[in-house]
């Protein structure tokens, strides 16, 4: 397993972002703390340049796992489930922005907060909507070979898709093997019995792992057992990336350098 951080190259609302904007200092510093990786979290990919980002990537030696949409929903209001067929559509035409960005990089593209929730509508229509808008988007990512990853969110941000047992059934629903799960630690604790227990029931269709702890902050400073939840990855085979997606707590610099030292202190025991 590899460790990466979420960074947004813009300033965003969400908090859960330890770094937010100059995307090369922020990426230098990932480096030298000893991440592999950077997740991106993109609002509108028709405003990133690509041959820019890729030179910068290459320079600081940094993979890119995945792109993250939630932009597009908290800032832009698209959604998979707005009563508009229009937001629907622009849902799906941004999504499909991020698969081709994703494409340049190598990188997968997260379905969070972009499939909606359910408000205006009755909760069966609001369901189709979104499993017509997910099977629309796993056909561009197939057609561009390119994989999406959706996860499931708590209550208390999301009334659709809440636990990996409800993930898991809109896979199979889409039917299509470009999309998979991703898991959040952060989210699971919130809506999972067993942590463990669910990532075991993900297995192979695991793809991604967000990392934070109890209370949002870096790993080790809140109640979850770490140690135990990346025993259960190794055993169910996962070896993708490790994508903090925390607060940035006392600072965004203390907050990676504690993410870093703590998981590598754990993937580095027998």
């Amino acid at each position: 397993m590899k460790l990466s951080m979420v960074v947004s190259p813009s300033p965003t609302t969400f908090e859960a972002v330890a770094f937010q904007g100059e995307v090369a200092s922020h990426l230098h510093e990932l480096k030298a703390l000893g991440y592999e990786g950077v997740e991106l979290a993109i609002r509108d990919p028709g405003s990133v340049d690509r041959t820019a980002l890729r030179a910068l990537l290459d320079e600081v030696g940094l993979s890119v796992p995945a792109l993250g949409t939630g932009q597009a929903y908290l800032a832009d209001g698209l959604s998979f489930t707005n009563p508009s067929k229009g937001v629907r559509r622009g849902a799906v035409a941004r999504v499909r922005a991020h698969i081709s960005l994703a494409a340049s990089l190598g990188a997968m593209v997260v379905i969070g907060l972009i499939r909606g929730k359910v408000e205006e509508t009755p909760r069966e229509q609001a369901v189709a909507w979104m499993l017509e808008c997910l099977k629309e988007c796993a056909q561009v990512a197939e057609d561009a070979d390119m994989r999406l990853v959706l996860e499931p969110v708590n209550r208390y941000e999301s009334n659709l898709i809440n636990t990996v047992e409800e993930a898991l059934a809109v896979i199979q629903e889409v039917g299509s093997p470009y999309l998979g799960l991703l898991a959040d630690t952060f989210h699971m604790n919130i809506e999972e019995p067993s942590i463990e227990a669910s990532l075991r029931a993900a297995g192979s269709l695991l793809w991604h792992v967000h990392i934070a702890d109890s209370n949002r902050r870096a790993p080790g400073l809140g109640h979850l057992d770490f140690p135990r939840i990346l025993k259960t990855l190794r055993e169910i085979g996962y070896s993708g990336y490790l994508s903090a997606e925390i607060l940035p707590f006392p600072d965004p610099h203390e907050a990676s350098l504690q993410t870093v030292r703590y998981l590598k202190g754990i993937m580095s025991s027998p």
